[in-house]
């Protein structure tokens, strides 16, 4: 069984099935139950046209689940437009879907909530760590989105922002989390910036290139992090480097800077030093001034700590620190760098430890374990 081959084609069965006619939530569920059958069907008898299959199989479960005594006529009038036996036309919906989630009817959190999970193929729980709430708060944001958008006809696409949103979310959890969906969200990305002249798009796409470009230094053979000072940047991709700055360049020079802009500039003064000790933070600093202007973000603030410990000494890294919510995902561990910055290796060492603790998934939680173990051998010495 190809479970790759059945998320790629998830999205484009699910659009189907909405714009002959099925609400979101109703499809989604026919989708999953079709899904629930290809599992049990095919490794015995596996369909020459997958798309085709799990379309028909869909439509067929939709049927099934809503026709009802009172709204039976209307629902068989419908087994009229059944797709027909054959191939499924090749072609990508993944896109156009983003944009029919993001409903004017759902708030931009909501929509992107929705989206993450129906479309992104992300967790509750992935979910509800990018926007740093309970994952009980999340399950509730994205049923009341559903019931928002049950009967619904998505005949009115949601704005460029909302989708960007989505795509950013759906690429950090690619880059960082359990599942690979970086490539699908670049790829995207690209389509959306061949279809659109936006300035953010471009920012977007320049942001996931920069960040891509490093993707194959950020572990070690033995799957554990490298951080960024410490990769090795001759295994950085600098065609994809060039690219996204290329594309930044042309962004910024059109003076309507945005959060995804401003994100690439810190990325790519990132990319543009030779060694980690020629980073040019005070510059970095500014960027994430303008940031913190955008987006007034709590993570955004505290990557800005780090940066000012690096432009103007760990002292004053900590003095930024200070002034945010000390139960900010991964705060711990920004107060366990600047306090081994400053010297204070006992009060780093005990913040590592906790910070381990914390962590949301295990390649860091080991890594800030062994900074900790790091930090007490040389304490012994």
């Amino acid at each position: 069984m190809d479970e790759a081959l059945l998320r790629s084609l998830t999205p484009s069965v699910l659009a189907i099935l909405v714009r002959r006619g099925a609400d979101f939530a109703a499809a989604e569920d026919a989708v999953q139950d079709a899904l629930v059958e290809a599992f049990r069907v095919w490794p015995a008898d596996p369909p020459r046209d997958a798309k085709g299959w799990l379309v028909t199989v869909a439509w067929r479960k939709f049927l099934d689940a809503t026709r009802s005594d009172a709204a039976r006529r209307r629902r068989e009038d419908l087994v009229d437009e059944e797709p027909a036996p054959g191939p499924a036309p090749a072609v990508d919906d993944t896109l156009q879907l983003y944009f029919l989630c993001a409903h004017p009817s759902l708030t931009s959190s909501s929509a992107v909530a929705l989206t993450l999970r129906a479309v992104g193929g992300l967790t509750t729980r992935q979910i509800a760590q990018a926007y740093l709430v309970p994952e009980a708060t999340m399950a509730q944001r994205i049923s009341r989105a559903k019931r928002t958008v049950s009967g619904v006809r998505f005949d009115q696409p949601g704005d460029v922002a909302t989708v960007l949103r989505v795509l950013y979310l759906v690429f950090n959890e690619g880059y960082s989390g359990d599942i690979d969906l970086a490539a699908e969200a670049i790829r995207l990305t690209r389509q959306l910036a061949a279809a659109i002249d936006h300035p953010e798009v471009a920012g977007l796409l320049a942001l996931m290139l920069l960040h891509h470009a490093r993707r194959a230094s950020r572990t070690a053979p033995d799957g554990s992090l490298v951080p960024l000072a410490e990769q090795d940047r001759g295994r950085w991709d600098t065609k994809s480097i060039a690219e996204g700055v290329d594309i930044l360049q042309a962004a910024l020079a059109r003076d309507r800077l945005g959060e995804f802009q401003a994100q690439a500039a810190i990325a790519a003064l990132h990319a543009d030093a030779p060694v980690a000790e020629e980073t040019d933070w005070v510059q970095i600093v500014e960027w994430y001034d303008e940031l913190t202007r955008l987006t007034d973000s709590p993570v955004v603030r505290l990557n800005r700590a780090v940066a000012v410990g690096e432009a103007d000494g760990p002292r004053a890294g900590l003095a930024a620190l200070a002034e945010l919510d000390d139960s900010l995902p991964r705060h711990t561990a920004v107060a366990a760098y600047l306090h081994e910055r400053d010297g204070d290796l006992a009060t780093a060492a005990r913040l590592y430890a906790e910070a381990a603790q914390q962590a949301p998934n295990l390649a860091e939680r080991d890594y800030l374990t062994r900074q900790a173990a790091r930090l007490n051998t040389r304490r012994r010495r």
